[in-house]
């Protein structure tokens, strides 16, 4: 027997108006059927260690950061507390290269004090009999305000450091001594012991001529000489004792 259904639509399938369905199970499936895949697994595996490596570098350059943060603001806050004691510390080297330029500047005073009271001694010392001295005076001038007024030497860290005075490098003493003997003799051995004194060096006769004293002839001699400085083993030094009244 043959039925026939009137009624349009009664007998066909409702159709899917949103398209064809995601079958999720099977998916599922899938992916369990593919865990047993070996470069599946490896390629899990190599996003998974990146992962954590990329993680790890982020966060040890994170806290490297904060520690070189750190470090900066303490070196700045050295930086101010220190820049006063330097500013300090230069004032004082600035004071100590002054008072040792007025030191230095001094002792060079002090070492040619004597120079003159040497001279003198060694000339009495060596005066032979019946020989006099007319006059002695310094032929050369020493200017110790050029000597002075010298740019200091430069210093290991290349400013100028404090000036010294080198008595080497001043100009010695040089005087000329005018006397009168009766003996040509006594002169030579005059000028013999000069030359031999430790003080004393370049004994040089400059001239020498007859004249009346008192109506009789002397001979009259010039003699130029400098002062040097002695050796220290040449000098001996004793006490002074004054006795209080």
């Amino acid at each position: 027997m043959i039925e026939i259904n009137l009624l349009p639509g009664t007998g066909k399938k409702p159709r899917n108006r949103g398209g064809a369905g995601i079958n999720f199970s099977g998916v599922a499936s899938g992916i369990v059927s593919k865990v047993n895949d070996p470069l599946l697994l490896s390629a899990v595996g190599c996003v998974l260690l990146a992962a954590l490596v990329i993680g790890g570098l982020f966060w040890h350059q994170r806290a490297q950061n904060v520690r070189v943060n750190e470090a900066l603001q303490k070196a700045e806050q050295d930086s101010i507390n220190y820049s006063g004691v330097i500013r300090e510390q230069r004032k004082a080297q600035s004071q100590r290269d002054s008072v040792v330029s007025q030191v230095n500047l001094i002792k060079s005073f002090d070492d040619k004090r004597f120079v003159w009271p040497h001279i003198m001694d060694e000339v009495s010392r060596a005066l032979p009999p019946y020989t006099w001295v007319t006059s002695m005076v310094q032929t050369n001038t020493i200017n110790t305000a050029q000597q002075s007024s010298a740019p200091p030497p430069a210093g290991k860290n290349g400013k100028a450091g404090p000036p010294a005075v080198d008595s080497s490098s001043v100009p010695r003493v040089q005087f000329k001594l005018v006397g009168n003997t009766v003996d040509i003799q006594a002169l030579t051995r005059f000028m013999k012991v000069l030359e031999a004194s430790p003080f004393i060096e370049n004994v040089q006769l400059e001239r020498s001529s007859i004249i009346l004293v008192d109506g009789k002839e002397v001979t009259e001699f010039a003699l130029s000489a400098a002062y040097q400085t002695p050796d220290p083993s040449s000098i001996k030094t004793v006490p002074v004792s004054l006795s209080v009244r």
